[in-house]
């Protein structure tokens, strides 16, 4: 189990058996690293995906709260491609078939709040399971949040992991449909044009800033998006 994993776990559980009543203070950042031994990040990272699962509400400077039980919901937890499919036991790969900056187009410069044709960075990768193109993601990035996005070694991290270690999400919004992919989607993917795929738009914010807009296009037939609720 990784690091980060472990951490999610002690605090997962100690909600579920009520160790934290709804609303209590619960462990700080620096109480966790020197419990567990790991880094900051580690700890910041196993936080920030328990506020994601809406378990936990984090406030800046102040520490971290069990979430309150009428604030839980069901949510859709949307996971790393590497991490979906390295937990599954299977090879992953990604090629970046694009990386550069770009005049902001007028979608785009809507969203990060800009002018358009403004500079802004532009991605576009295929993630692959065992040697089959998975998914194809066509992401763009606000160079405020992340103004070394395109420095980064993308051979050992993908943008997601990157993009959350730099810019921790506060805020996500995303829309989901079946539709038909591009010309260049089905290319990349190696399927017909005609093959409904599952796609996947959606922002982030971290600290006030738009972070990136990405569109996620997955064959409907290799592609199966689960989600889980629990009280």
């Amino acid at each position: 189990m990784a690091p980060y994993q472990r951490v999610k776990q002690y605090l997962k559980s100690g909600l579920e058996h009520g160790r934290w009543k709804p609303g209590s203070l619960m462990p700080s950042e620096s109480d966790l690293v020197a419990q567990f031994g790991v880094s900051r990040m580690t700890v910041s990272r196993a936080l920030r995906e328990l506020q994601n699962e809406g378990l936990v509400e984090r406030v800046q400077g102040v520490g971290t709260f069990a979430a309150q039980l009428h604030k839980l919901s069901a949510t859709l937890s949307i996971r790393d491609m590497r991490e979906h499919v390295e937990s599954r036991g299977l090879r992953y790969r990604m090629d970046m078939q694009l990386l550069r900056e770009e005049a902001a187009p007028p979608l785009v410069a809507q969203r990060f709040g800009i002018q358009p044709g403004a500079p802004v960075f532009h991605s576009l990768a295929v993630h692959f399971e065992d040697g089959v193109p998975l998914q194809c993601e066509d992401r763009w990035v606000h160079p405020a949040a992340a103004p070394h996005y395109l420095s980064n070694d993308f051979s050992a991290s993908t943008p997601t992991q990157y993009l959350l270690e730099v810019a921790p999400t506060w805020e996500a919004s995303y829309t989901i449909e079946a539709a038909m992919p591009s010309r260049q989607e089905a290319r990349l993917l190696k399927i017909d044009a005609s093959e409904p795929c599952l796609v996947i738009t959606r922002s982030t914010v971290s600290r006030g800033i738009a972070v990136t807009l990405v569109r996620l296009v997955h064959p409907g037939s290799r592609y199966l998006l689960e989600g889980r609720f629990s009280p």
